[in-house]
């Protein structure tokens, strides 16, 4: 229920205070998505037709085929950008061009994506030892956790503490390796304005390295704590997405979004002290 995690219209008073969106919670349906990208294919498939058809015809060999092929390929990206202005092929030309850096790279190596059933979540490894940090509610169904690491594989995963309080799990995975992991920070502080950058699963897809802004603290109902609002573009799947600052370090774990009255739709994350205050008990 999204009044877990969030403040609700409070109908007897008939005001309406900040609303965290439910649909972070909920698996994405890739209907539409498809949809735009089979119409933006027959668009360029059709304009690279017409293209052939304006030119003379000559005889040509196999190269050509396949030169006009990887053309036809290369205008089917190209165009599907400027075709449709969604947010998914926005932080998608965003991940890409993070993606080339160094260290967003070596970030991506730590995050995973958490299946549980049919739910996915992202959440990313703190140790070489295998213990992973995400949301509580991420793995709160009961069924059988999944961990997927970028180059180590699947691997089953299991409980090891929870804190529902402040939306945590700690996750436990057996590996026969080292694993690649994120240094979390031991104490954080911020500016207004700080530039922060996450990777998660949002969507349908998986590793997506994106960046934004920390606008500053804000109060949940039910909440005994505040959170930090982010202005940034947070989708379904990026529950358990690590914030990352210009350190390298991570003093957040993304968990819903909220539409504030002031600055509209923001991303939310929970200060990592919450889990170290937690965890130390």
């Amino acid at each position: 229920m999204v009044q877990m995690w969030g403040v609700l219209m409070d109908e007897e008073k008939n005001i309406q205070p900040d609303i965290i969106d439910e649909d972070l919670y909920e698996e994405f349906e890739d209907e539409e998505l498809y949809e735009l990208v089979q119409q933006a294919r027959q668009e360029a498939l059709l304009k690279a037709s017409q293209d052939i058809q304006k030119k003379p015809k000559r005889p040509f060999s196999k190269w050509m085929f396949w030169l006009i092929a990887i053309t036809m390929v290369i205008n089917i990206i190209a165009i599907l950008p400027y075709t449709f202005s969604i947010p998914a092929i926005d932080f998608l030309i965003t991940s890409t061009r993070l993606s080339i850096q160094e260290d967003i790279k070596t970030y991506k190596e730590a995050v995973v994506v958490i299946e549980t059933g049919e739910s996915k979540g992202t959440g990313f490894s703190i140790s070489p030892d295998g213990y992973i940090l995400t949301n509580y509610h991420v793995v709160d169904n009961g069924a059988p956790i999944t961990v997927a690491f970028p180059n180590e594989g699947l691997i089953q995963g299991t409980i090891e503490a929870a804190f529902p309080d402040v939306d945590l799990a700690l996750l436990k995975v057996q590996s026969e390796q080292e694993l690649p992991y994120l240094t979390l920070a031991e104490s954080f502080s911020f500016e207004g304005n700080e530039h922060i950058s996450f990777i998660g699963n949002p969507l349908a897809f998986n590793r997506i390295a994106n960046e934004g802004t920390i606008i500053g603290y804000t109060d949940l109902k039910d909440w005994d704590q505040p959170v930090l609002m982010i202005e940034a573009p947070v989708y379904r799947g990026n529950s358990g997405s690590p914030i990352i600052n210009d350190e390298g370090e991570v003093i957040g774990v993304i968990f819903a979004t909220l539409d504030h009255d002031i600055h509209g739709e923001v991303g939310l994350f929970i200060p990592i002290e919450y889990f170290f205050q937690r965890n130390n008990k």
